[in-house]
């Protein structure tokens, strides 16, 4: 509940906050599941907890803050999980192979305006999934 909390103060606030969730009705998240072992629907079902629970909130936040938290899905090969802060730090995990959380190194990335960076590199790969992705 604090994070439900937490998270309504932000978009009040006007934070905006952009989701992109790999569709746990695609064919994507079935691959992901077959390569790390899964035979119960497991990403599938805690995938789709985590859209309901921001749907449920959104739905119960006032018009101009609900505007401001977007859910997505997108039905592709999952590469990165890539979180964006203030446009100015990049954390990154790459998906490995039969690897998820702890397991997978996980890569902060602060924003030295550098055009051949990594920050703009990641940014744009945010952004052309976004692109190419679906509301909820």
């Amino acid at each position: 509940m604090a994070q439900t909390s937490a998270g309504r103060g932000l978009l009040d606030s006007g934070t905006r906050i952009r989701c992109l969730f790999l569709d746990p009705n695609g064919q994507a998240i079935r691959a992901r599941e077959a390569e790390e072992g899964y035979t119960d629907s497991t990403l599938t079902t805690l995938t789709a907890l985590n859209i309901s629970m921001l749907t449920r909130l959104r739905d119960r936040l006032e018009t101009t803050s609900a505007q401001r938290l977007e859910l997505h899905v997108y039905d592709e090969t999952i590469r990165f999980n890539v979180i964006i802060v203030d446009r100015a730090l990049c954390v990154v995990q790459p998906y490995l192979p039969q690897a998820r959380g702890v397991d997978s190194p996980t890569f902060v990335i602060t924003d030295n305006t550098a055009a051949e960076g990594l920050f703009p590199l990641f940014d744009q790969v945010f952004r052309d999934m976004w692109e190419r992705s679906e509301p909820v």
